[in-house]
């Protein structure tokens, strides 16, 4: 694959199918790999500009990090794309022990040889804003600080209490952290400060992004300090954001791309791991249009009769199915009925969880021939997919009112899921009537 304009892993899969949406709606044709692809199936997509290989970082230890990272940041590195960068929720949840971001970034800053990573966070289009070094991120209509957020601020596995990402990333890192905030990026002298902070030494530079402005100067920036100083860099799907502006002055993309609706399939299967208010509101307002509803018992699907209990949902879904219903099984309907308390007192329970959830939605569509199915919940999306067999995938439909949660085309070798029309829908993501929209096919 020759002039790629970027590489980059996704820390999970909601997140990783973020970034092609961002792409691909601007024009740059993009894949996400769900494995390191061997070289016949990296030849079936030479035609992309942009790779992306999907992970679950995000939900492991650093231990973990260091195994598994280490290879997939050679493999993107060997792609040789102007910029390969490390993907991460535009919420920045993380913790010293699950999903650790500055350990990543170190792992990322040895392979490829930097002084500096630099890191963007904001997102305008996604409703992320970073201010001084602290973000802020949208809920209901109102922007909240990311440590008082209603969600965000309670996540089950990284509850965000620190809203200055230099302090967050602080306990994560021993790497020294600067900032590059609005006003810096705003001066006539921009470039010379900026030079300044890099010569200082810190090993991670933020730059904030609050509006399109900002946005289009932190990406003026990037590209001038990856140009120079290294290809790595971490951050939200703001990183993409930011850089569209500096490739299309440059000449280096083309128009964005209209895409069409698939049209509506008379049934879609949903399963979902998420905990959240908004995905509680999705699957309420989703069981007033029609849908069929069957809870889990999460603890019983990690048990020790947990393929009993897999089978049990299974045919509850098929009968839903069968009946002509789009169903949707949950184990979980908002935070107050999460089981997380229970689920981490099993090693590895979660991981086993959105596997199984993955497990059943396969046998759905396996048995009933469907098109199409949505997984809902980032950390559950990551464990889920893979047992659907999927090796790839690339996007059919950009949402553009709830970008983020695109519809997908799965690619593979496995006949039942080759051609899948699929959703990764993060647990904080999407309008409340997003279950019928990817069902109905429409773009808003």
């Amino acid at each position: 694959m020759r002039n790629l304009l970027v590489s980059y892993y996704g820390d999970d899969f909601t997140g990783s199918t973020d970034v092609m949406e961002a792409l691909a709606s601007n024009g740059i044709a993009t894949v996400l790999f769900l494995g390191i692809p061997d070289q016949a199936l990296l030849d079936r997509f030479g035609d992309c500009r942009a790779v992306g290989l999907a992970g679950t970082s995000r939900s492991e230890s650093p231990a973990w990090m260091q195994e598994n990272l280490t290879p997939a940041f050679r493999w993107l590195k060997d792609l040789q794309a102007g910029i390969c960068h490390y993907k991460v929720c535009s919420t920045f949840d993380s913790a010293p022990e699950v999903g650790n971001i500055g350990k990543a970034i170190e792992i990322g800053k040895e392979i490829f040889g930097q002084p500096l990573v630099p890191v963007i966070v904001g997102a305008p289009q996604l409703k992320r804003y970073t201010a001084f070094g602290n973000l802020f991120a949208a809920y209901q209509g109102r922007v909240f600080r990311i440590d008082r957020h209603p969600v965000m601020s309670r996540h089950p596995v990284t509850p965000m209490h620190e809203a200055d990402l230099a302090l967050h990333l602080g306990r994560q890192t021993d790497l020294a952290v600067s900032l590059a905030d609005l006003t810096m990026l705003a001066a006539p002298d921009a470039d010379a400060m900026i030079d300044r902070l890099i010569d200082e030494g810190s090993g991670i530079l933020l730059l904030d992004v609050a509006s399109a402005e900002s946005q289009s100067a932190a990406g003026r920036q990037l590209q001038r300090i990856t140009a120079a100083r290294g290809a790595f860099v971490a951050g939200s799907s703001g990183i993409e954001y930011a850089l569209l502006d500096a490739w299309r002055e440059k000449g280096m993309t083309g128009p964005g791309v209209e895409f069409q609706s698939p049209g509506k399939v008379d049934r879609l299967a949903v399963v979902s791991g998420s905990v959240s208010p908004t995905t509680e509101r999705q699957i309420r307002t989703a069981i007033a249009d029609g849908f069929h509803d069957i809870p889990l018992d999460p603890l019983a699907l990690v048990g020790t009769n947990a393929q009993a209990a897999l089978d049990v949902a299974v045919a509850a879904g098929l009968a839903a199915l069968k009946a002509g219903r789009s169903v949707i099984l949950h184990t979980a309907l908002g935070p107050s009925a999460d089981r997380g308390t229970d689920i981490d007192q099993l090693p590895g329970a979660r991981h086993r969880l959105g596997r199984a959830l993955g497990t059943i939605l396969r046998r759905l569509v396996e048995t009933e021939g469907l098109s199409r199915a949505v997984i809902a919940g980032g950390d559950t999306s990551s464990h889920a997919l893979k047992e659907l067999r999927v090796d790839a995938l690339t996007t059919l439909l950009p949402l553009p009112q709830t970008p983020g949660s695109p519809l997908c085309t799965a690619h593979g070798r496995y006949a039942p899921t080759d051609g899948l029309q699929i959703a990764l829908k993060g647990g904080q993501v999407g309008a409340d009537g997003y279950f019928s929209q990817i069902r109905d096919g429409r773009k808003d």
